[in-house]
């Protein structure tokens, strides 16, 4: 048994709906995704996380349970889920599968009950509120998806809150009966066998008793002339979110886990203010193991912005610890998003290998990545994605980082499926079918080795980071004993001079003579210490 597993672990997230098809009805599942396992244990990952596999009606994928008990049919049964552990656990991987508790479907049998009367057994059990006097909601707050986060119903002559889809009710967790029911779903999993849970939205569990405003965002020089995209990003959202009771609860989910040897919570924290701190105090003070912001999942890649990342999280929370990502479900994938810092995809695919096996911290690797696959440009009658079909064309939404996994370039669907797949394979992601790559400068193999390079090094799993002072836009730190890592976030030349380069481990593009180190266009280097 190894209680720290997850600490310094990379974590490979599958989404399984487009993982890999067992039964040729275009949507992946739980059968599929156990017959490739071996090609996720292969790559070197510690972990799997899964994204939501239960009942749900699908209006945001998943990410509206109506049974938190249940498999959906879509994705197999209970005892597929059963054999998926039993598979991974063989093949030494962690599982760690995702809770969506802040919110559940309309369709879950708690709001239906709620929203039956004003004094039912679970009439609280969901945010209520009433109208303001001219029959608006009850304040300003904003949905993620577009428009007010309240909507009507008309049974009880209330509002109720959705931070998400008027689809996704938010749960009240002033209420310590709902605290119990979460508690007790987390439970059966536990008991199920799992390895750990991803916490879904984690800070938005609990908001402001008083139903107050929000305040506006601060706006000043450089702001866009035209409002946001999102009403909801027009606010700082003080007291719809990330509110102070949140860390009681969080400790008594943490005093759950503790009660079962090696198991671990990922939070993700959806923030635009001082994600930061926020990650380091839920990860302190007994609550989280780890967690993730959008910090890495924007289209910010810069030395300065790696740096403030890393050392503002330690500094202010020296007994925390984050978990990084480049790439998710959520956002298009960085090698899309960052071609601009690259010679060629590519290179920049195995550039952003580099960096992120550096990295202190645990890790997500997004599924795709590690093929350097590319964002799918998807036309609009192709899209499911809520956000998408709310927000073209200004944004295309979430569908095109959540295409199929493509395992063979000249199968049908690239052996994703016999059937039609619930979101097309496209010819730029055929290009990056796992079959092709079959040479060892390849993004899968250069993945591989670079997982295996952190898997052995303990300066790369667990050591501090020291970052050098090198001009812009190369990125240079050393890690616990001295493992140097050097990258050039460009796509031009540079050149930098530094002592004691060491033994070389890993490099693109790199030449070193004596104290001179050469940066190629996504060059990089990573090297033992002298």
């Amino acid at each position: 048994m190894n209680p720290d597993w997850w600490r310094g672990a990379v974590i490979y997230q599958v989404y399984p709906r487009s993982f890999q098809d067992s039964d040729g009805d275009g949507v992946g599942d739980l059968a599929g995704l156990t017959s490739r396992l071996d090609y996720v244990a292969a790559l070197g990952v510690d972990a799997i996380w899964l994204s939501p596999v239960f009942t749900s009606p699908m209006a945001d994928m998943g990410y509206d349970v109506a049974d938190y008990r249940d498999i959906d049919p879509v994705f197999g049964t209970l005892d597929d889920f059963d054999r998926l552990i039993a598979r991974a656990h063989a093949l030494g991987l962690k599982v760690i599968i995702d809770q969506v508790i802040n919110h559940s479907s309309d369709q879950h049998p708690w709001f239906v009950e709620s929203r039956a009367s004003r004094d039912n057994p679970r009439a609280d059990w969901y945010v209520w509120a009433d109208p303001r006097p001219d029959g608006t909601p009850p304040n300003n707050w904003q949905s993620l998806f577009g428009g007010p986060a309240w909507t009507w119903d008309a049974h009880r002559r209330q509002y109720y809150l959705h931070n998400f889809l008027s689809a996704q009710p938010d749960l009240n967790f002033h209420n310590p009966a709902v605290q119990e029911a979460v508690l007790d779903v987390l439970r059966f999993w536990l008991d199920r066998g799992v390895d750990g849970f991803r916490l879904d939205t984690v800070n938005f569990y609990f908001h402001d008793r008083q139903l107050r405003d929000n305040p506006p965002r601060d706006t000043g020089p450089g702001t866009a002339p035209w409002p946001d995209l999102r009403p909801f990003d027009m606010q700082y959202s003080l007291y719809q979110k990330s509110r102070p009771e949140n860390l009681a609860f969080l400790q008594r989910i943490r005093a759950l886990m503790d009660e079962y040897d090696d198991r671990t919570l990922v939070g993700e924290v959806g923030e635009m203010h001082e994600a930061i701190a926020l990650m380091g105090s839920y990860t302190s003070g007994g609550r989280l193991h780890m967690a993730y912001a959008f910090e890495m999942l924007g289209d910010r890649l810069s030395p300065a912005h790696v740096r403030a990342c890393i050392e503002g999280f330690f500094a202010g929370a020296p007994q925390g610890w984050p978990c990084w990502a480049f790439s998710n479900h959520d956002v298009h994938r960085h090698v899309t998003r960052w071609v601009a810092l690259g010679a060629d995809s590519d290179s920049l695919a195995r550039l952003c290998a580099a960096l992120l096996v550096s990295l202190q911290g645990s890790l997500c690797l997004y599924q795709g990545e590690e093929l350097g696959q590319v964002q799918a440009r998807l036309d609009r009658d192709e899209l499911v994605d809520p956000q998408g079909i709310a927000f073209w064309p200004e944004d295309f939404g979430r569908d095109g980082c959540r295409t199929p996994m493509v395992w063979d370039h000249a199968a049908s669907q690239g052996g994703f499926t016999t059937g039609r797949p619930w979101l097309p394979v496209k010819p730029a992601q055929l290009a990056h079918a796992a079959d092709l790559q079959t040479s060892p400068d390849s993004v899968l193999a250069t993945y591989r080795a670079l997982l295996a390079l952190r898997r052995d090094s303990a300066d790369l799993r667990l050591g501090a980071t020291t970052f050098l002072e090198v001009p812009e836009p190369v990125l240079a730190f050393r890690r616990g004993a001295g493992t140097l890592c050097v990258f050039n976030l460009s796509p031009d030349p540079q050149q930098v001079t530094l002592a004691g380069l060491g033994r070389v481990l890993a490099r693109q593009a790199a030449e070193v003579a004596g104290q001179t180190l050469a940066l190629g266009p996504s060059g990089y280097l990573i090297a033992a210490p002298a």
